[in-house]
């Protein structure tokens, strides 16, 4: 994804491992050709095939006639925030939306339209002072601009799109992330296209909500995002206190004054938090290799949460908290159909990734889903279980295994 920073960099090539890992993987697997063979290797079954990957649909997964770029997707930007915001949009790559900044009142929203292969992220802007062309904002500002023509400073929550994504570029792979921090609560809502209308909501509608006055009741389920027939699983322990106080205080991008200027004692945690108290990730307040998973840290075996990166996924658990938190992150569904983000939904953080990860598997594997799927996923019961996060397989593992499938299919057919 687009980056101006460190951890952006470290999230960047983080995501880049599920378009380029399949790759590489067909080209180390390939054997050295050698002038002096005539010898044809036997035709390989489809059958075969698929006892040897365990059964993966390779039929759905076969490559289609190629989409124009630019078809226009939809992408639309909602304020439910109690004040304006001023969104910004990086593109990355694709045919963007023409425009990378605007200003949005509250409760208003702003379509717009990008290429099928766009590539780029959305995060709100906050506290701005605009004249003309500029924009001063205190969180998200992209060097003073109302055109944004870079990603914006830190901390910031964002929502990332990688509308072409696999082998063939027949998924879209997308998320809500804090590696650069978090500013503002942020929902993504899925708008269906003719060949998706048969994924519930509940698989596709995610939301992070860590600010305080903004989470409801305790509770598993909701319809916040969905509706009735398909309730999605939502976080259910945290509440608008821990809200209040989630962010470790050498995080916080606009800590309050300490009472007596630091002269006696104080408590961190006995200080009142304003309502807006944006949070900077490990990375964005450090900036070291360590923190922002770079350099000899590029490295899931040795780059490890930090106390920031836990503490977030706590209040979100579907939304990235550092570069390699992709098993519990990443939404990955066929690709069609248009986006819109919300800024400031109200209600609680989702938990689909953990819930229905069964589901999500079988979605991002085959591009469809089962009629035993279907009704799991309009059942309470089933969605509120206990899952054990060790069934939850990276989804785009699975896609993985089966890219490398497919494309070893059309080597031989």
């Amino acid at each position: 994804m687009v980056s101006s920073s460190k951890c952006g960099d470290a999230r960047s090539v983080s995501s880049l491992r599920r378009l380029l890992v399949p790759a590489l993987i067909i080209g180390l697997s390939i054997p050295e050709t050698r002038a002096i063979s005539l010898e044809v290797p036997p035709r390989i079954s489809e059958d075969d095939l698929l006892q040897k990957w365990g059964g993966y649909n390779v039929r759905n997964l076969r490559r289609k006639e190629p989409e124009d770029p630019d078809r226009p997707v939809p992408l639309v930007i909602t304020n439910k925030c109690d004040s304006t915001i001023w969104p910004g949009i990086a593109t990355q790559s694709g045919k963007g939306p023409g425009v990378g900044g605007f200003e949005l009142a509250q409760g208003k929203s702003k379509e717009l339209w990008v290429g099928s292969e766009w590539q780029g992220r959305i995060w709100g802007r906050t506290n701005c002072t605009v004249k003309d062309d500029s924009c001063t904002c205190k969180t998200g500002d992209c060097f003073g601009k109302l055109d944004c023509e870079f990603s914006g400073s830190t901390p910031a929550t964002l929502a990332e799109f990688t509308l072409a994504g696999g082998l063939h570029k027949e998924q879209t792979f997308y998320d809500i992330s804090l590696v650069d921090g978090y500013n503002l609560p942020m929902g993504i809502v899925y708008i269906p296209a003719k060949n998706t209308t048969f994924i519930p909501p509940n698989l596709t509608n995610c939301a992070c909500i860590a600010s305080p006055s903004w989470i409801y009741a305790h509770a598993n389920t909701g319809t916040y995002y969905t509706n009735s027939s398909y309730p999605v699983p939502l976080e259910n322990r945290v509440d608008n206190e821990d809200a209040r106080r989630w962010c470790p205080w050498k995080y916080l991008a606009f800590p309050p004054t300490k009472p007596g200027d630091g002269v006696y004692p104080y408590p961190d945690d006995q200080i009142h938090r304003p309502e807006f108290s944006p949070c900077n990730s490990a990375c964005a307040a450090y900036g070291t290799d360590k923190e922002c998973c770079v350099g000899k840290y590029h490295d899931p075996d040795i780059c490890k949460p930090s106390d920031y990166s836990k503490a977030a996924k706590a209040m979100c658990p579907d939304a990235y908290s550092f570069a390699f938190d992709d098993q519990s992150s990443t939404f990955i569904i066929p690709k069609g159909g248009g986006w819109e983000i919300i800024m400031c939904p109200k209600g609680r953080s989702t938990n689909i990734l953990r819930q229905l990860g069964d589901e999500m598997n079988e979605l991002a594997d085959s591009g469809g889903l089962s009629q035993v799927a279907q009704k799991r996923l309009k059942n309470v019961t089933y969605i509120i279980s206990d899952k054990s996060i060790a069934n939850n397989v990276f989804p785009s593992i699975i896609t993985m295994g089966s890219a490398v499938l497919a494309t070893g299919l059309w080597l031989l057919l």
